[in-house]
């Protein structure tokens, strides 16, 4: 019999922080928000990092991804917890989307399922092409690149054109590690910002706008990006729903991240699924609609 009906992953840094900032406060309150919702649907609850050794995973029912944001860099032990847990518990998200969502590629599929995406060209770990021959062939005169694994920025650099020439170097050492991919800059990402809209299943939960910091491009609060509360018009839902029908299964929870491509066109810039900011702490209600979701999951 499990002891726990799930466990809620974190990574080491947030297990047991001993004095907080304002950024880690937030992770421990809306960790929080989703136990005690847990909780009062009579289920047991834990909450532990991913990797640690001491855990007995088949003690759990369930496992629910929610800020493991170390696992890009430790991506290799990563994918070897995965095949062992998956052995011993269920994930939530699965472990068909989470695999699936691992690795950007997945947008070319749901660009091939008619879902509108930024243009991208991928790039695999030992690509001999210079950057130079890579604008030249694309056609693009302004570009961001960023590793097809990793988050938070991570590896993420704006180029232009004309001014390769110091990334080159940087880049030749990034490529020889891992996989990239290359996209046009959209102009809307510091005019505009990016929509996050959330949902459990099929519902629409609520959404945000991530707008840059003046003189970035990066809407990531770890680069100074700021969150504003964002109603979504119905075809912006619509067009989420329609990017989450084309994952390979039903997720649990999702965030899909929208701009306004350069044709002044919707597109998916990524799809959220392993262990997506979700912003409780703005929406303490949603953290009911994951609970009920993660419900039907287990029963």
């Amino acid at each position: 019999m499990p002891l726990y009906d799930v466990v809620i992953l974190t990574d080491s840094r947030y297990v047991n922080p001993s004095a907080p900032g304002q950024y880690v406060q937030n992770i421990l309150t809306e960790d929080r928000l989703v136990q005690q919702s847990l909780e009062q649907k009579q289920l047991k609850v834990t909450r532990k990092d991913w990797a640690d050794p001491g855990f007995d995973w088949s003690s759990a029912k369930a496992i629910l991804f929610r800020t493991t944001w170390d696992y890009f860099d430790k991506f290799d032990a990563f994918k070897a917890w995965l095949t062992l847990v998956s052995a011993k518990t269920k994930l939530i998200n699965s472990t068909e989307i989470i695999l699936w969502n691992l690795d950007k590629s997945y947008l070319g599929e749901l660009e091939k399922k008619g879902v509108r995406i930024i243009p991208t060209l991928y790039l695999r770990k030992g690509e001999t092409r210079s950057l130079a021959e890579l604008h030249d062939q694309s056609g693009w005169d302004e570009t961001v690149l960023k590793p097809t694994v990793g988050g938070a920025g991570r590896h993420t650099f704006r180029l232009r054109k004309n001014a390769l020439g110091v990334q080159e170097t940087n880049f030749r050492k990034l490529i020889a590690e891992e996989d990239f991919m290359l996209q046009p800059f959209q102009k809307s990402i510091t005019e505009k910002g990016e929509w996050s809209l959330v949902f459990f299943g099929d519902t629409f939960s609520h959404a945000v706008l991530k707008t840059a910091r003046k003189g970035d491009f990066r809407v990531q609060d770890d680069f100074g990006g700021t969150v504003h509360d964002y109603q979504p018009s119905q075809k912006e839902i619509d067009f989420a729903l329609k990017a989450l029908a084309a994952c390979p299964a039903k997720p649990a929870y999702a965030r899909v991240d929208i701009v306004v491509d350069n044709n002044a066109e919707l597109a998916v810039s990524e799809l959220e699924l392993i262990e997506p900011e979700l912003w409780f702490r703005r929406n303490p209600e949603a953290a009911d609609l994951l609970s009920e979701e993660i419900l039907k999951r287990l029963t």
